[in-house]
């Protein structure tokens, strides 16, 4: 299960944190969020600590869907350095999800090998 954070930890675990951060904005009501979930733990499982992943409720943290301009759930925003870099608001299947994931995530990751 990943971390839960909130609107008043958001800016701290997100935003001042250096490197990749994946938040997964959900509800409890969406059927896909929970699809997900099982994704996102294998995720975590195969980037280890080259990554931070987090979960934020949409419906509980109204600030923060409102300033990410959610409009469907699940979305999965990929920050690095506290700045939004990637952004997937759709659900196309299991394979679509983790293939554009792990594609964002290597480009980060080659262009930190690129500039180092």
């Amino acid at each position: 299960m990943l971390d839960t954070i909130d609107d008043s930890s958001f800016d701290r675990e997100v935003l001042q944190t250096p490197g990749l951060v994946l938040v997964n904005f959900w509800a409890p009501w969406c059927g896909l969020c929970r699809l997900i979930d099982p994704l996102l733990n294998k995720l975590r499982s195969d980037w280890g600590e080259s990554i931070k992943l987090v979960n934020v409720n949409a419906d509980s943290n109204l600030r923060l869907a409102n300033s990410y301009r959610l409009t469907t759930l699940p979305t999965v925003i990929l920050f690095q350095d506290g700045k939004p870099i990637f952004r997937l608001d759709r659900f196309e299947g299991k394979e679509e999800f983790l293939r554009h994931l792990n594609r964002a995530v290597n480009q980060v990751e080659l262009s930190r090998s690129l500039t180092s």
